[in-house]
């Protein structure tokens, strides 16, 4: 392909995909469904042509680098305050019963389909199903009251850091054998990545606030790939370090004290964290951009209209609800909508569901149960946020009126004849 015909094609979805965000902060469509959309167009236009390229070295490099993304700007939005414990201890609740007992739920519902299937491989698929997308909840809640943006917020961002990290806390822990040696391995795995983060971490900060000139995002970036490539070949808990980093950059004045608090300059290290929050976002934009789009190009279309894909999906459906209005119910005691109709599957159900070894893959498991999932999750998240808005008009209707009413004119004094 012509080298000039690539690049104009890739800044074209680029563009595209700004301008997808714009129009689905005004109409609540998911941006995610255009961009797979746009996708599954490239396939018919590249079958048309002719053109098969292979896009597993594509998928599995934008799978690594979203990845670290994801995991650092969740970490960067995870504001730890007292004031705002309640709603941490309440949304960490719900998201990890939630992501523990849906995976659960889905693993035995994908044995029931597919018999020959162990247990673990079956978890390890119904993992990514049964992760929120904070991704497409983040930007989506904007006009929710206050509380329930703050929940959903942090509860999506508890989702996608917990069910990253039981993901591949199994599949690099599928040599041991017994649960006894399975929990030492892990706890032990836990603890060395965590006391390797905190060191490693707690260095990076002082050593950032005091490199001068620019470009030190990129610089530290490649440091925290590193990590997290190094980390891997010893097979560590890589992800805990990129947490870890986020946390104490975002969370500093909470997480550290005495000697090592006062080592750190505050308006260098606040410069330095708003830097990284913006230059991280828009990292992730551009590769969630690329990866929804080649997610599509590699959906194989002639198996959405099996039977047994539609009816897998709306189980997966039905379950993920369920649980969520009686965790809702239970831990919250209040309004349980829309927050029940809001958890969206997103990037990290299709990099994880990538990221399935080859040991554990099950060729009767069909990859459009996936699309099919990501799509009416995000569909219903549509709905919910249109007629919460619609609610929220008609609630505010009477105050309006009454407003209007007495601010027309002016105020009538009433004088007293006796």
């Amino acid at each position: 392909m012509n080298a000039y015909l690539f690049l104009s094609g890739l800044c074209v979805i680029i563009i595209f995909s700004f301008f997808t965000n714009m129009f689905s902060r005004k109409t609540n469509v998911p941006s995610v469904l255009i961009l797979i959309l746009l996708g599954v167009g490239l396939q018919e236009l590249m079958t048309y042509f002719n053109m098969e390229p292979d896009y597993f070295p594509v998928l599995e490099i934008l799978g690594i680098v979203g990845l670290i993304m994801i995991v650092l700007e969740a970490a960067l939005d995870l504001e730890l305050r007292k004031e705002k414990w309640p709603i941490i201890w309440k949304s960490f609740t719900i998201a990890s019963l939630s992501l523990g007992l849906t995976a659960i739920s889905l693993a035995f519902i994908i044995r029931f389909f597919i018999p020959e299937i162990y247990f673990l491989p079956a978890l390890v698929y119904a993992l990514p199903l049964s992760i929120m997308s904070s991704a497409i909840i983040i930007p989506s809640v904007a006009n929710l009251t206050k509380y329930k943006k703050e929940f959903l917020i942090y509860e999506s961002t508890f989702s996608d850091i917990l069910g990253i990290m039981v993901f591949y806390m199994i599949i690099e822990n599928l040599h041991v054998e017994g649960m006894r040696q399975l929990s030492f391995a892990i706890g032990g795995n836990i603890i060395l990545t965590l006391v390797i983060s905190l060191v490693m971490c707690y260095g990076l900060l002082f050593v950032i606030q005091n490199i001068r000139g620019d470009a030190k995002f990129f610089l530290f970036l490649a440091v925290l790939v590193l990590l997290y490539a190094v980390g891997k070949m010893f097979h560590l808990s890589s992800l805990i370090i990129i947490l870890m980093f986020g946390l104490l950059l975002r969370n500093y004045k909470v997480l550290l004290f005495g000697r090592l608090r006062r080592w750190l300059n505050d308006s260098r290290i606040d410069g330095v964290f708003d830097q990284f929050k913006m230059i991280t976002k828009e990292t992730a934009f551009l590769v969630r951009t690329f990866f929804f789009v080649v997610f599509g190009m590699t959906l194989p279309l002639s198996t959405l209209f099996s039977w047994k894909v539609w009816l897998i999906s709306v189980i997966f459906l039905a379950v993920t609800y369920v649980l969520r209005y009686g965790l809702f119910y239970v831990v919250e005691r209040k309004d349980t909508l829309p927050q029940t109709f809001i958890a969206p599957k997103g990037l990290i159900t299709v990099l994880l569901f990538f990221a399935i070894p080859e040991s554990l893959r099950a060729e009767k498991f069909e990859s459009a149960v996936l699309f099919v999932v990501i799509i009416s999750t995000s569909l219903i998240m549509a709905w919910a946020l249109i007629a919460n808005g619609n609610k929220g008009e008609e609630e505010s209707k009477p105050e309006e009126r009454e407003e209007s009413s007495s601010g027309n004119g002016p105020e009538l004094i009433e004088i007293p004849l006796d």
